[in-house]
């Protein structure tokens, strides 16, 4: 007497393996290397000469030429001057913007006050409009307090972010209990310490993101810079990079030498903040669980 097979035909049969999860790892393979592509083209003209880029077809290898193009760029401008005048004027407004923003955002997101719908409806009209349309009262602002020329008029402008109280806001509104704010209350904490102590400990992963998007909107700030200083010692790292493209013949290789150079601490400070960020959304998804 034989066993019964209790393998069901449908068991019996393989299922065919669907393409669905091949043909994402191909888009996302193709989006990668169209992400990096520019990078690594930057750092293959950093590294060759002029004569190699406009070679048909063009050089696509690393070339050995890094070191003197980045003598000529020394020699050209003021790099490390221009450099220190934009850390200076980024690590500044990146504060004072995580500080003010967060600060509106609590209290647009936790507190009833006369006229805060019409106060953050405007906060969001002003998101619409093109920051070039501001230029002109920045700069007769800027000269009626006498900071035309000064570091510090690129930072004035910067501070209330409207992005930034926007997006703190809905991340304050969702991500900190009113129960917490409630009971601090009965303890008899004021505004100020529901801020510090209970806001701002639960937003970190939001103000890492912040963090981010100022310190590099404002390290690659160009136009405003170019307007408002007129002491060329004060000239910030783009508007001196922007030096090295005049001229009949640009000597691609050294711009790009003089770029790849002015990337490197936007690398440093998102590797510091992402870290923030990253492990905060984590956190987030494992409680979530």
């Amino acid at each position: 007497m034989t066993a019964l097979d209790t393998t069901s035909p449908a068991q019996g049969r393989r299922q065919p393996r669907r393409p669905r999860g091949l043909t994402a790892h191909i888009l996302l393979m193709a989006a990668v290397l169209s992400s990096v592509f520019p990078f690594l083209w930057t750092i293959v003209m950093a590294t060759n000469h002029t004569q190699d880029i406009y070679k048909s077809p063009p050089k696509l290898t690393f070339g050995s030429h890094l070191l003197e193009n980045i003598r000529h760029v020394l020699n050209t401008i003021d790099f490390f001057g221009s450099m220190l005048n934009t850390v200076m004027v980024a690590c500044g407004t990146t504060a004072l913007v995580l500080f003010i923003d967060s600060l509106a955002a609590f209290a647009f997101a936790k507190f009833d006050f006369p006229g805060r719908k019409l106060l953050f409806g405007t906060l969001l009209l002003f998101m619409m409009l093109p920051l070039q349309l501001a230029i002109l009262p920045q700069f007769i602002l800027m000269s009626k307090i006498g900071w035309v020329g000064m570091l510090k008029a690129l930072a004035l402008p910067s501070l209330a972010n409207a992005f930034g109280i926007f997006w703190l806001h809905q991340y304050i509104q969702n991500g900190v209990p009113d129960e917490l704010l409630d009971a601090a209350r009965i303890d008899g904490a004021g505004f100020f310490r529901q801020y510090w102590n209970i806001a701002l400990p639960m937003i970190r992963p939001a103000l890492s993101f912040l963090a981010i998007y100022a310190f590099v909107n404002c390290w690659n700030d160009y136009i405003w810079p170019l307007v408002v200083l007129t002491n060329p010692d004060h000239a910030t790292l783009q508007v001196e990079l922007a030096q090295l493209n005049v001229g009949h013949t640009t000597d691609y290789s050294m711009v790009m030498a003089g770029v790849l150079m002015a990337a490197l601490p936007l690398v440093v400070v998102f590797s510091i903040f992402a870290r923030g960020f990253i492990a905060g959304a984590t956190e987030g998804a494992v409680q979530g669980t």
